[in-house]
């Protein structure tokens, strides 16, 4: 009798257990500044590059913008001050599989630590922000700081700047 008791308690822990595990669970809320913004056009570029826009701005496609874009606000990136504008695409294993080109007259960057990964920026670069980075990126066209304290946070990684890289 204690052995049926036992089996009646297992099976009834057994399915209190998947029906827990079957219920809603509560997922975090997906912001302005945690979110990600996948782009193929001028619109919606501007559009998440804007104060009011996304962490990280993500082309499916080349783009060209006639005049100037800017990147401008703060944003976080798992809990840390990040912009990142992605012009490249990749596989579930995280290979690049494409890189495409941002044609602009010039890129005003105002948003702190962010970055340009992959692919090539066809005009000037204005950096008016701390912490900017080039990752495996191209400029073709000249990168310019607004002080040279913001000269001195940049870094290039595996990128190449055929213009000039000075102080305003």
């Amino acid at each position: 009798m204690k052995l049926k008791w036992f089996g009646v308690l297992l099976v009834g822990l057994l399915v209190l257990g998947f029906l827990a595990g079957c219920g809603a669970s509560e997922q975090p809320a997906t912001d302005g500044t945690t979110a990600a913004s996948v782009v193929a056009s001028a619109d919606e570029f501007e559009a998440a590059a804007a104060a009011d826009g996304t962490w990280i701005v993500a082309a499916l496609d080349d783009i060209t913008i006639d005049g100037d874009v800017v990147l401008d606000g703060d944003f976080e990136n798992r809990d840390v001050v990040d912009r990142k504008i992605a012009l490249y695409a990749q596989d579930a294993d995280r290979n690049v599989t494409d890189r495409y080109t941002l044609t602009v007259d010039r890129l005003v960057i105002r948003s702190e630590n962010a970055r340009i990964q992959g692919g090539t920026v066809v005009g000037d670069i204005l950096v008016e922000a701390d912490g900017f980075r080039l990752i495996g990126a191209t400029v073709e066209g000249n990168v310019i700081f607004a002080d040279a304290a913001y000269e001195g946070s940049f870094s290039m990684e595996d990128a190449t700047v055929s213009g000039d890289i000075s102080v305003q």
